[in-house]
């Protein structure tokens, strides 16, 4: 087990936690954009928030570099910062899908997925703010792991519909699949971020 020690080691549980905020109010927004489409917050309003992730990632990687002792294994942190950062690039992708293919109204099944989207960032959010006293697991990562688990299924089902019906434009089909892929992306990166935590709990058990 490595330990950090004064602020250096205080700064980068502040800067985790402040990426895991930071992930989990861009897929806020990215559930605001789908529910309110084609009105609501613009895709520019969900990159300008995923770019203030990647600020928060940027100085937790400079500040990680910079320490001689770091809390966990450099590595560890270096790679769950990572992982934190998918959350927002995948959750952005998604949201940009809406434009690219001119989606004139969104599905019941897109809301269930940024739902649980949301659900699963703001669990990673609170996993990574008590991550500094936590000792070998937490409740949180099993809890992610269902909701992934959950969206699995509902994006399953989503697939399945468009394929249910003749008359559903091929086109629609595509994109739709596309846009349902991409959000349990997001939601898969939670868990992957998740599932990262475990590990470092793990190793400084």
């Amino acid at each position: 087990m490595r330990l950090g020690v004064g602020p250096s080691s205080g700064e980068i549980h502040k800067l985790l936690a402040e990426a895991g905020e930071r992930a989990a109010a861009v897929t806020r927004l990215v559930e605001r954009r789908f529910v309110e489409w084609p009105s609501g917050p613009s895709q520019e309003e969900v990159k300008q928030l995923e770019h203030e992730t990647d600020e928060v990632v940027s100085s937790l990687l400079s500040h990680t570099n910079s320490m001689f002792v770091t809390p966990y294994d450099r590595d560890d942190i270096v790679t769950l910062a990572f992982a934190v950062d998918d959350v927002a690039d995948e959750a952005e992708n998604a949201a940009e899908l809406l434009g690219l293919y001119g989606v004139e109204l969104p599905t019941k099944q897109s809301f269930e997925l940024c739902a649980l989207l949301v659900r699963a960032a703001d669990e990673l959010a609170k996993l990574l703010g008590e991550l500094r006293g936590l000792r070998g697991s937490s409740d949180r990562i099993r809890v992610i792991k269902e909701i992934e688990d959950e969206a699995d299924d509902v994006a399953r089902a989503a697939r399945a519909s468009l394929f249910k019906d003749d008359r559903i434009d091929p086109v629609i089909v595509i994109r739709w699949k596309d846009i349902y892929e991409a959000l349990e992306d997001a939601i898969d990166a939670c868990d992957a971020a998740a599932a990262r935590v475990g590990n470092v709990l793990v190793k400084n058990a």
